[in-house]
């Protein structure tokens, strides 16, 4: 076989055998066993689909697979899982085989099915809010920034639409309160000019205290926002908060030693909030900006002109796509707690470059 060759001819000229394997791709026993099946064969077959295997020494026979299947259509034991049966027989000085042997034989006979009255559990997508367009569903949060020296912290306020991932609103205070985040929840209703809206609005948060705070709940229920929290012991069910201050924390120009001033911070959040809602092309809206996902036609029209810059360079060079070219469409329901799908898509387009 070529590659045993190419591995030999490494190690003949000072490399080792293993770090040879490794460029190869295998290991170093499949190495030697290839070797071993070239000198017996007098050239290279694979038989590892081919090969009669021996019988294992420890398979169930026959009968053992009938006593497995014997005890689990009893009446006692219909309505059981074999994590529950095994215990039972060993309690009465039985043993016949192990649990996942008994999972193993009900498969085989296609009898491994919810068994008892109760109904079969049913996997559902988590409970969550969705949003079809702007000004649906928000998410909030509160942050540190550093101050001028250690242990003083000014505290980001920060609301964003789930939809377009625009930051509606924004304030640094000094201090942490139910208080400021009511004033901020009026000003973002004004800001969005959402004081006419019939459709419900709701305020996602954790579970802090300014979150939960009678000052707050009274604010949210006047302005007609349904209030939505965390769930306990949930760390993720405010993602796009979270995610949101990391892209702060990570931009070049943060101060991670602190701002001076109250003013200095606010300055600084202030030019953030522009480059991002206007110049950040977000991976979540396929790199549409903020607002351009926020304005009246969710930005459809801008992605329908990159896909036509797309097809018009395939028409160009069609040698460079063997499929499809890049997809630019974009989901029309945004989740606040999207369930993860069963299969990653790779995408679908393959594009040479030569």
């Amino acid at each position: 076989m070529q590659v045993v060759e190419l591995i030999k001819e490494a190690v003949k000229n000072g490399a080792r055998l293993e770090s040879a394997c490794n460029e190869a791709g295998i290991s170093y026993r499949t190495f030697h066993r290839w070797e071993d099946i070239a000198k017996e064969a007098g050239g290279w077959v694979d038989k590892r689909t081919t090969c009669k295997r021996p019988t294992p020494a420890n398979k169930l026979t026959e009968f053992e697979e009938y006593q497995i299947l014997e005890v689990v259509h009893k009446p006692e034991y219909s309505s059981l899982p074999p994590s529950q049966i095994v215990p039972i027989l060993a309690d009465e000085g039985r043993y016949i085989a192990s649990e996942s042997t008994f999972y193993r034989v009900l498969h085989k006979h296609n009898e491994q099915h919810h068994r008892g009255r109760s109904q079969e559990p049913a996997k559902r997508p988590i409970s969550t809010h969705e949003a079809t367009a702007p000004n649906q569903v928000y998410v909030w949060d509160i942050t540190y920034l550093n101050g001028p020296i250690k242990g003083q912290h000014y505290y980001l306020y920060m609301i964003s639409d789930i939809f377009s991932r625009k930051i509606v609103a924004w304030e640094v205070w000094e201090e942490e309160s139910a208080e400021h985040a009511s004033e901020l929840i009026r000003n973002t209703i004004i800001s969005e000019k959402l004081t006419t809206r019939k459709l419900p609005l709701v305020l996602h948060s954790d579970n802090g205290s300014p979150m939960k705070g009678a000052t707050m709940l009274e604010t949210l229920y006047a302005l007609g926002i349904t209030p939505s929290n965390s769930r306990p012991r949930v760390s993720n069910d405010n993602a796009y908060a979270e995610s949101l201050f990391k892209t702060i924390k990570y931009r070049p120009n943060y101060q991670p030693k602190g701002f001076v001033t109250l003013e200095k911070a606010r300055q600084w959040v202030f030019d953030f909030v522009r480059w991002y809602n206007n110049d950040h092309h977000h991976s979540g809206i396929n790199f549409l900006t903020p607002v351009q996902r926020h304005e009246k036609d969710y930005g459809l029209n801008i992605l329908a002109k990159r896909h036509a810059v797309y097809e018009t360079a395939k028409q160009l060079n069609p040698n460079r796509w063997t499929r499809n070219t890049r997809n630019w469409t974009i989901e029309d329901k945004v989740y606040l707690n999207p369930e993860k799908a069963e299969t990653v898509n790779k995408g679908n387009y393959v594009e040479k470059v030569s």
